[in-house]
């Protein structure tokens, strides 16, 4: 059996990212060759191929829960929000213009061709596809140009199921009313649906599940109870990025306390997941001066509008909390660009030279290209490795901190209470992690005993997890068989 199966929601932040990467382990797990596949992503947490390529973070994530090396084909369209509704369109790992929302309409027509091809590629190469949709597949005034959607599954010939997150109440009326607006034609590709977030006895559930598939035809796959305090790491949506920190577990009495500045254009925060998982850790957003009060450690995560974030910094009065406190801080590639004396960005923002918060010897020039690369080196002398996404090119004047790629990387204050690297995932380094916050407990009289479980191990535990899930309340094999029957590659009926 081959086949492929589009994974689709009646809103943002359903449940469609979770379920595709679900579905990939589950099936790589029945030792299938499968693949993820999301057309088009909205997002600023990108992960980087081996061949130095951009891709939404979800798709790498999915990609590892199938037991494959990421593809720039696996997410061949990105765009990356930008302020005044701006984005930046990556094709193919490859960033190649800014757009308006509106500009991205008149792309759509050149941009559906190389999303089908990369499609057709993966089918012709992999037996089994798991391809996410995004946002809401209803959104009526988008269908005209959406390629990501039930349009893409029309066109490819793939059967699709509806995630409907049911935790927000009104899950039957959404998704009623999202199949009811579908045009004719794209309803016939929804061939099941799944109810997301359940509290309670599913069979609650039963009367209206029934009366559900009578009036639409759909039937319900299975009923996914709420994953409670699991950690979910890797985090895209926007819309769970609120949460991401809540956790009812257990820690000693004095841990260390994280404040992580939650910047109006944050990007790849999955940089903080690590400590989401050590148990002497207690993370909080930090969007104002009283968020700095307590904190032991304070990180300034990478940005996608580095120049505006940092004007944000100043207005929230952020800027003068981080050149006061004295705790800890940590800049992360953007955040640590705003670290340093000052900025010359001609590239990103176009509003030149900008003076930086002054806590570390560093300048920073933006520059083309882009810097998309797999990294690696050693820090705190230990093996470090990590990836870099940055128009920024950062010089040191002083006390560099990381020996990246076989050259000095990243810089630190004289004190070494401040410190800032380009290198995204550095944190998912154990033995650093644990002694950069072991250091910093010490200095701060608090108790830290690093978690047992090594982050990798704790990702893939993770993924197994989900794929338990899945298993366990969806009809598994109802649902590959319906994924068999996607259309022959060759035979798709096109655009």
């Amino acid at each position: 059996m081959t086949g492929a199966v589009m994974i689709v929601g009646a809103s943002s932040g359903a449940g469609k990212s979770t379920v595709s990467a679900a579905l990939c382990r589950a099936w790589a797990r029945q030792h299938r060759d499968v693949v993820p596949f999301k057309a088009q992503n909205l997002s600023n947490h990108a992960a980087v191929t081996a061949d130095g390529g951009e891709v939404g973070r979800a798709q790498a994530l999915q990609a590892r829960a199938a037991g494959v090396e990421v593809d720039r084909r696996m997410n061949p369209v990105l765009l990356k929000p930008a302020p005044e509704a701006r984005a930046h369109l990556v094709v193919l790992g490859q960033e190649v213009m800014g757009s308006d929302a509106r500009g991205q309409g008149l792309t759509a027509a050149e941009l559906r061709p190389v999303v089908l091809q990369a499609l057709t590629e993966l089918r012709t190469e992999h037996d089994w596809v798991v391809l996410e949709g995004a946002g809401a597949a209803a959104e009526i005034n988008l269908l005209d140009r959406d390629m990501v959607n039930l349009p893409l599954a029309a066109a490819a010939g793939v059967p699709a199921v509806l995630v409907v997150d049911i935790d927000r109440g009104g899950g039957f009326a959404s998704a009623y009313g999202t199949i009811a607006l579908l045009p004719e034609r794209l309803r016939h590709c929804l061939v099941g649906l799944v109810f997301n977030r359940f509290r309670g006895d599913p069979a609650l559930l039963d009367r209206g599940i029934a009366e559900l598939a009578l009036w639409t035809g759909v039937p319900v796959l299975g009923v996914l109870p709420h994953l409670g305090e699991e950690p979910m790491l890797g985090v895209e949506d926007s819309l769970d990025l609120g949460a991401a920190f809540e956790s009812s577990r257990q820690c000693g009495p004095a841990p260390v306390r994280v404040a992580v500045v939650r910047l109006p254009h944050l990007a790849n925060p999955s940089d903080i997941d690590p400590l989401v998982l050590e148990p002497d850790v207690v993370l909080r957003w930090a969007t104002h001066p009283r968020d700095l009060v307590e904190a032991d450690l304070v990180i300034l995560p990478g940005s996608r509008a580095t120049a505006e974030d940092l004007a944000w910094l100043r207005r929230q009065g952020l800027a003068e909390a981080l050149r006061t406190t004295s705790a800890s801080v940590l800049g992360l590639c953007g955040g640590y660009q705003m670290l340093g004396t000052w900025i010359e960005d001609e590239v990103e923002s176009g509003l030149g030279v900008l003076e930086g918060l002054g806590l570390l010897d560093v300048r920073t020039v933006f520059a083309e290209p882009k810097v998309v690369q797999r990294s690696a080196g050693r820090g705190e002398g230990r093996t470090i490795a990590g990836y870099e996404i940055r128009w920024g090119r950062p010089c040191v004047g002083a006390d560099p901190w990381l020996e990246v790629d076989g050259e000095a990387e990243g810089a630190q204050s004289t004190d070494r209470r401040v410190r800032g690297t380009s290198l995204h995932g550095l944190l998912d380094n154990d033995d650093f992690r644990a002694a950069l916050l072991s250091e910093i407990a010490e200095a701060r009289g608090r108790q830290y005993t690093p978690t047992p479980t090594a982050y990798q191990d704790a990702v893939e535990a993770h993924l197994d997890r989900l794929a338990d899930w899945l298993t366990a309340h969806v009809d598994l094999a109802r649902l590959t068989t319906l994924a068999s029957d996607a259309v022959t590659v060759g035979w798709e009926p096109g655009w």
